[in-house]
């Protein structure tokens, strides 16, 4: 029955908790530690990992004859459990020491040292030897992709990936391969990542509680190119890292850094430190004019935003037939390296051949998305390194930098004014409500009081709103998670959908839970922080819509003319290729 409550005893304390409780969950509530390594359970994200795979939250429960894997095992009235008894540690214990005798000992040079959650039990329990051993695993290094890396020798099985790709996501890459000692996780056919239809999301990577899933390290490219002295290396940063990379550095989740990371930023060297939100501002101009011309002019509906390279690459692989759907714009950071390329350059008289783009991104797919053919100019690309959150924070602590006591500063102009629409890309519902907020205004040539969408804010997976403007409704619908994006294009594909305009963003809770972002192992209420740092410093924005940023309508006025023109479709557009899914 819902809401039923049932009393059970641990550790000698009475309890009452939701009968649809595991013991896990009861001891959580009650302030009971048990530790954990397979289990993951974001509720609001709706990802639940609980296969008991790991056998290291083992309890003892009075009347049964085997101890119990707490995140498995349902409550029931009046039982008695134990989670500190001697038999219950050894237990632990044990199932740890197993794990680390098929497990590479590579902890100093491991790219997840100190941030790796079997290391960090191990020591918990105090394991200070290699108990048992013998043959170990070892497979090879599945290197394949721009966006990451696969190292089976460090996987523990503990089906995360699995749950976050096939469940989650339901891209449907990942699954457990052979039997027994051989019992590997990967593609079907043990294919490389390259070639199957992995969207590069990331959320594996995010989950992964070990090096079995890591991003592409590209540090040290950016460190050969700051120390070219032919180079002329400069930066952007996505609205995302400014909420998240204080974490990195022992700060609350959700505090803006925006300023210090400029500062650190510019120690590093970079010739320039430009904020991608630039890029955003611009995104907005060509898509509100997109979503307008496809409004009055009987265009393909709904359109679908671009921004995110997951989603893009989504549909090519699992909804080639929708393919004309989607904004033909680029994503933010790859019109940013475009102007970069061209008005920049001769804004400041500088060959574009010297320059290298380097994007800070929250998100491992951009590393791919980079590399896209159809997204260079002239054969050239327009963003040249592509870097994550973390892999930022890396650089800053080898640097020697105290990132804590950093002063404010400010980022470099030209493409330096940004506004509150920009800085919202970053959470979903940010890119739509960023769209309305132009969109509004060109269509009613009427001034938008308040520029604040609640209706398109939240954090459901799947969210619908209706905007009225000039007498019509307009339907929007949202969507993050890509099984959530699922839903919405199977009504596409069926002809269900109302929709005029979607936004889909791969990842659970927009940019601000990439794979690329700080760890936050399971605690959603991390994302939910960084989501409300967003909205805040966009509350604080002078400026809060893009059409009325200086620097934007200078661009268009010296260069790019018209929004939607023949230059600006030439340099900040592109097309999408239906792919086979493997």
């Amino acid at each position: 029955m819902k809401n039923e409550k049932v009393k059970l005893t641990i550790n000698g304390a009475e309890i009452e908790v939701p009968r649809e409780y595991t013991v896990l969950d009861a001891a959580t509530e009650a302030g009971v530690h048990i530790p954990t390594l397979c289990h993951l359970d974001l509720h609001d994200l709706k990802m639940v990992n609980r296969t008991a795979s790991c056998r290291v939250c083992m309890v003892e429960v009075e009347g049964k004859p085997n101890l119990a894997p707490a995140c498995a095992t349902p409550i029931n009235d009046g039982m008695i459990i134990s989670t500190d008894t001697i038999k219950a540690i050894n237990a632990r214990r044990m199932a740890v020491e197993l794990l680390l005798s098929n497990h590479p000992t590579d902890c100093l040079i491991c790219q997840k040292n100190l941030q790796c959650e079997l290391q960090t039990l191990a020591h918990r329990l105090s394991v200070r030897e290699i108990k048992y051993t013998g043959e170990a695993m070892t497979t090879h290094l599945d290197t394949s992709s721009q966006s990451l890396v696969k190292n089976q020798n460090k996987c523990i099985l503990c089906r995360r990936c699995e749950t976050a790709c096939n469940e989650i996501q339901t891209c449907g890459i990942l699954t457990a391969l052979n039997r027994g000692f051989h019992t590997t996780v990967g593609p079907a056919f043990n294919l490389p990542m390259q070639e199957t239809s992995c969207t590069y999301c990331g959320q594996c990577v995010a989950v992964c509680p070990t090096a079995a899933l890591t991003e592409v390290n590209h540090v040290p490219k950016v460190w050969d190119a700051l120390n070219n002295e032919d180079k002329y290396v400069i930066v952007q940063t996505a609205p995302a890292i400014r909420v998240a990379l204080g974490e990195l550095f022992d700060m609350e989740a959700g505090s803006i850094v925006t300023g210090k990371m400029v500062s650190a930023l510019r120690k590093l060297g970079f010739d320039k430190v430009f904020d991608t939100d630039f890029g955003a501002d611009l995104t907005i101009m060509e898509e509100a004019t997109e979503l307008i011309d496809r409004l009055e002019n009987g265009g393909r509906l709904p359109m679908l935003t671009s921004c995110c390279p997951a989603w893009v690459s989504f549909i090519e692989h699992q909804f080639p037939d929708l393919v004309d759907v989607p904004s033909t714009c680029k994503s933010p950071h790859i019109m940013f390296g475009t102007i970069s390329k061209t008005y920049m350059a001769e804004k400041l008289n500088i060959d574009p051949q010297k320059i290298t783009v380097v994007s800070i991104m929250p998100c491992i797919a951009k590393k791919a998305e980079a590399a896209r053919t159809e997204l260079a100019l002239d054969d050239d690309n327009n963003v040249d390194i592509v870097i994550t959150t973390r892999e930022l924070a890396a650089m800053i602590k080898e640097a020697g930098i105290d990132f804590n006591k950093l002063p404010d500063e400010d980022f470099d102009h030209p493409l330096g004014e940004t506004t509150g629409a920009s800085v919202i890309f970053g959470t979903t519902g940010g890119v739509i409500e960023a769209t309305m907020r132009t969109a509004y205004e060109w269509l009613t040539n009427e001034k938008l009081e308040n520029v604040e969408f609640d209706q398109l804010r939240g954090f459901e997976g799947i969210r619908e709103a209706t905007v009225p403007i000039n007498g019509k409704d307009i339907h929007i619908g949202i969507a993050h998670g890509l099984g959530n994006a699922r839903q919405l294009l199977e009504d596409i594909r069926s002809g269900k959908s109302q929709y005029h305009a979607i936004e889909i963003m791969a990842c659970p809770g927009g940019c601000i839970g990439g794979g690329g972002q700080p760890y936050h192992h399971g605690n959603d209420v991390v994302v939910k922080k960084r989501q409300e740092a967003l909205y805040k410093e966009d509350k604080n924005k002078e400026v809060r819509q893009s059409h009325k940023n200086k620097e934007i309508i200078e661009l268009y006025d010296s260069y790019l003319g018209k929004p939607y023109g023949e230059l600006a479709h030439k340099l900040l557009h592109t097309k999408y290729t239906p792919k086979e899914r493997i």
